[in-house]
């Protein structure tokens, strides 16, 4: 049995993960966080009477194996320090983290010998997609992102869409794209740089989360695209994480990894 707390239960993945332990019979609830909760979420999720509600970081007690995290940009550093000094493995769906952030993070880890998975995506579809793009990246230089999700997604760009930038400049031959005259009449209609990588955020109601990298070379292009209509689809990955995670001894970022 692996006991579980979930922060950040009241959001639309937090309640998919409630759902997800509940028809998971190796799974089990003892404890969930967020900063608004309140005693009345027990009635009105139909959390048992032994599963502890947390609203501030001081206030947690548990004895949980692991630490789902599906809170906020702002938040989700100090939660899942908070995790590692407290042997919980973390299993991190919030995306946000610095480079910096994650390298002191996968230190700590190291250190207290508590492992867990940052992932920017838990869908399946996307993680193919960055494998996919890694791979045509070697043939394919000139390339950028597009990513679009719903309008209450706070961080640009998206986790996923920095990490396919990330695994495709390991295998790109760096340059400059574009016209070497190039002036933007717009500022920032190219989008963001990631080493020479544009990546072009969109928010809108009625997506989820989608993503397109575009390839282009001498006569031919290249599309790869993933589309994620529901954030049930999400729930496999995440089931996956948290069996792996107590046998993990180091900090991973990318669901690849731990595949």
């Amino acid at each position: 049995m692996i006991k579980i707390l979930v922060a950040g239960y009241s959001g639309s993945m937090g309640n998919q993960v409630l759902q997800l332990i509940d028809r998971t019979p190796e799974f089990k609830l003892v404890g969930v966080f967020a900063l608004n909760a309140t005693e009345k979420d027990r009635k009105r999720l139909d959390l048992a009477e032994d599963v502890k509600i947390f609203d501030s970081l001081a206030q947690i007690s548990t004895d949980a194996d692991v630490w789902i995290d599906f809170t906020a940009p702002s938040a989700v550093f100090e939660n899942v320090k908070f995790a590692l000094e407290h042997g919980i493995h973390p299993v991190v769906g919030t995306t946000g983290l610095t480079d910096a952030q994650v390298e002191v993070l996968q230190a700590l880890a190291t250190t207290k010998n508590v492992g867990g998975l940052i992932a920017p995506n838990f869908g399946m579809s996307a993680v193919l997609l960055m494998k996919f793009a890694k791979e045509a990246a070697k043939y394919f230089p000139d390339v950028e992102i597009i990513e679009m999700h719903h309008d209450n997604k706070k961080d640009t760009p998206s986790g996923t869409a920095l990490n396919t930038a990330k695994q495709i400049a390991k295998n790109r031959i760096p340059h400059v794209q574009g016209a070497s005259d190039e002036q933007e009449t717009l500022a920032h209609v190219r989008g963001g740089d990631y080493e020479g990588i544009k990546i072009h955020s969109v928010r809108l109601p009625g997506y989820v989360a989608h993503e397109q990298v575009l390839f282009g070379g001498p006569g031919e292009a290249l599309t790869i695209r993933q589309d994620s209509f529901d954030r049930a689809s999400f729930m496999n990955g995440v089931q996956l994480a948290v069996k792996k995670a107590p046998t993990l001894t180091q900090l991973f970022v990318g669901l690849e990894n731990i595949l």
